[in-house]
């Protein structure tokens, strides 16, 4: 693991990158989003097919508004944390991935969600951005991981279940899923 400084919020904080090789031998930086990635975010999320942005966002979007741009890159790494998969595409970082939790006011809970870009999918991206997120929540002292997804997200379910999450279906809503994983669980085997 490499580390580098990518954000004023919190002064003296060390925040880790990490140089990926995926399935496919193609390779990825991962890091902390931070505001200026404002531009590739919101490329990012438009670039994604319908479907994604829908089990990402749990409807249907086609723009996302600048406000939802600034919430998701100029985060709180008090309570939040946000990781993005870049590559480099001519002179800039093109997003293909992003990984992310907010932790309620307490610390002892955390809602995350993870995205990959459609042409990134099946190589073991979502996989690893999930981990590095499960790991520095767990350094934080969270107890609990849990994300709202809907039902029909099989990749996701997937996904889920590959980590050690646990399913049941959303009391609230049927067409909706909850995966939870209890952080305070040692990590299975590798």
């Amino acid at each position: 693991m490499n580390t580098q400084r990518t954000h004023d919020c919190l002064p003296n904080v060390v925040y880790p990158r990490w140089s990926e090789t995926l399935h496919d031998r193609s390779h990825v930086l991962i890091r902390p989003i931070h505001p200026q990635d404002n531009a590739a975010e919101r490329a990012f999320i438009e670039s994604l097919s319908p479907e994604a942005r829908r089990y990402r966002f749990l409807g249907s979007m086609v723009r996302p508004s600048d406000r939802l741009v600034e919430q998701l890159t100029d985060i709180d790494y008090r309570h939040e944390m946000a990781f993005v998969a870049v590559v480099q595409e001519d002179a800039l970082q093109k997003i293909v991935g992003v990984s992310r939790y907010g932790a309620d006011k307490d610390g002892i809970n955390c809602e995350c969600a993870v995205t990959v870009s459609d042409e990134w999918q099946d190589k073991g991206l979502g996989t690893l951005l999930m981990k590095h997120l499960i790991e520095v929540a767990r350094t934080k002292g969270i107890q609990r991981m849990f994300s709202v997804d809907s039902a029909e997200n099989t990749q996701m379910r997937d996904l889920a279940r590959h980590l050690g999450f646990h399913t049941r279906v959303d009391p609230e809503d049927i067409h909706q899923v909850l995966h939870e994983l209890d952080l305070q669980k040692p990590e299975p085997p590798k």
